[in-house]
């Protein structure tokens, strides 16, 4: 089955709240399972569970398509995602546009790569989808 993974921020963001919707919209076209990733970053101190996470989101946005919540800790949001993402052999990640800049800083400082999406194609196999701010 095809999978969608859809990194957020918590509490939910407007532009979370957008890539989400975006996200279920997708996984609903397309038959698939939905994936929301938070990650819990190890030195902001901030531990959400998946309950939380799940209950926001449900709130949010409300009827999703088959869905998984993952919570992650981590250092690095970005490292993160992009395990997960490999991890879980996701067919499509929706990201916002933020997470793009960030994850597109990350390559660049690990393998001097400016094309986030070239490189996670590369290595990832899947299909990357940007949400703009302010959609």
């Amino acid at each position: 089955m095809t999978l969608v993974v859809v990194p957020v921020r918590y509490p939910l963001s407007k532009h979370s709240h957008d890539t989400l919707e975006i996200g279920a919209a997708i996984a609903r076209e397309r038959s698939a399972e939905l994936t929301v990733l938070h990650v819990n970053i190890y030195q902001n101190g901030g531990r959400i569970t998946r309950r939380d996470l799940k209950s926001a989101v449900k709130r949010a946005v409300g009827t999703l398509p088959p869905t998984r919540y993952v919570v992650r800790d981590g250092f690095f949001v970005e490292e993160s995602i992009l395990d997960e993402v490999a991890n879980e052999a996701a067919d499509v990640v929706v990201i916002g546009r933020e997470e793009a800049s960030r994850l597109r800083q990350l390559v660049r400082r690990l393998r001097d790569e400016p094309d986030i999406e070239r490189y996670l194609r590369n290595r990832l196999d899947c299909e990357i989808i940007t949400v703009p701010t302010g959609t």
